[in-house]
């Protein structure tokens, strides 16, 4: 167990260091474009940190561990909502961009609701790969484009790898060399990652998808939950959001996409993600209009109820998994108590928000 544990945490370590350099590199050639800091978030900084989950899933996919690529892009997406705006919401109130509000989060809900259509025959296989590689692709340039002719300064979390204002550019070539060595990082981190969390799952009992939506999705999320807190550190608060929303229309369209053209057989979708997980990734990506139209904020009440609702999924993934016998009364207790409340309050937040505009 030593030895896989050690496993675990050299690709960890490889996962973060290559996509901190990744970042570093592609964000110093972006730098030249002078992109908007809002745009830096859903593109540079977002597709960045979301190399691990892409670098883990076509690794899980090719070896033919498809259920924990699904597992990774379906819990990471939970995991960047609850768990990562969450925490940066309680370290201090987020600010919400208006266009993640009219744009990218009716985007991220449709891109949801897409995934699990694509998934109800049971498999998501090239075909639908190829639709959603297409969709990113247009996404991408549709930003870009936005990006060009609204100009912007660059964020103050990128600062650091871009240089000071003014500065001499470092060379080009050092910036490619820090986009191959941390590719290569990233390639080398997940193959140690995906095999020493199969392993964990067999020792377990635990399925790949459980292994998938649980450990991987948070391994692979560290980069996300870094960035984003510093940039609430920093007073970047746009970022931090624009991050999460980013990396999540990233993992449906490239991460899942290129997965399931990888694959041999496509990515297979079991009963219990058509059931639960997905129906779940849609509902908290829901659940971000009303909280972002509140004010155009997440307060840190609103963190902390993400972050309690992070912790009680997870919390149920390993009952189901494990079988346990308090399973039925966790179940229960979601279902009658802690759903419908939930409902209650995001209809009451929405209610508000709406008045306050028409006021």
């Amino acid at each position: 167990m030593l030895i896989i544990t050690a496993q675990l945490v050299a690709g960890l370590v490889l996962l973060v260091f290559g996509a901190e350099w990744l970042v570093r590199g592609a964000a110093r050639l972006a730098s030249s474009f002078g992109v908007a800091p809002l745009i830096v978030g859903l593109t540079v900084v977002a597709f960045g940190t979301s190399a691990p989950e892409l670098a883990v899933s076509v690794q899980a996919a090719y070896s033919g561990s498809a259920d924990i690529a699904l597992g990774n892009v379906v819990g990471s997406n939970i995991c960047n909502v609850l768990l990562i705006l969450g925490l940066a919401a309680i370290v201090a109130p987020l600010v919400v961009h208006r266009q993640l509000v009219i744009l990218d989060v009716p985007l991220m809900i449709g891109i949801s609701v897409l995934v699990l259509v694509l998934g109800l025959d049971g498999r998501i296989g090239r075909g639908d790969g190829v639709l959603l590689f297409v969709g990113l692709i247009g996404y991408v340039s549709f930003l870009l484009i936005k990006s060009r002719r609204s100009g912007g300064e660059v964020p103050e979390e990128l600062k650091d790898a871009i240089g000071e204002e003014g500065a001499k550019p470092a060379p080009v070539w050092k910036d490619l060399l820090l986009i191959v060595l941390g590719l290569a990082a990233l390639v080398g981190g997940s193959n140690l990652f995906v095999s020493g969390a199969v392993t964990i799952a067999t020792l377990l009992g635990w399925s790949e998808l459980v292994i998938g939506l649980t450990v991987i999705a948070v391994g692979t999320s560290l980069p996300e939950i870094a960035t984003s807190v510093m940039a609430v550190i920093r007073g970047q608060r746009d970022i931090a959001v624009g991050n999460a929303v980013g990396s999540n229309i990233f993992n449906l369209l490239s991460v899942l996409g290129i997965a399931s053209i990888v694959a041999p057989d496509g990515i297979s979708v079991p009963a219990d993600a058509i059931n639960f997980d997905l129906p779940v990734m849609i509902a908290v990506a829901v659940a971000c209009l009303p909280i972002f139209f509140s004010g155009h904020r997440i307060d840190r009440w609103e963190g902390g109820l993400f972050f309690a609702y992070y912790v009680i999924y997870t919390a149920y993934l390993i009952l189901r998994s494990t079988q346990h016998e308090l399973l039925g009364a966790f179940s229960t207790t979601l279902a009658w108590l802690v759903l419908p409340l939930t409902a209650v309050t995001l209809l009451a937040i929405g209610l508000n928000a709406w008045r306050v505009q028409r006021r």
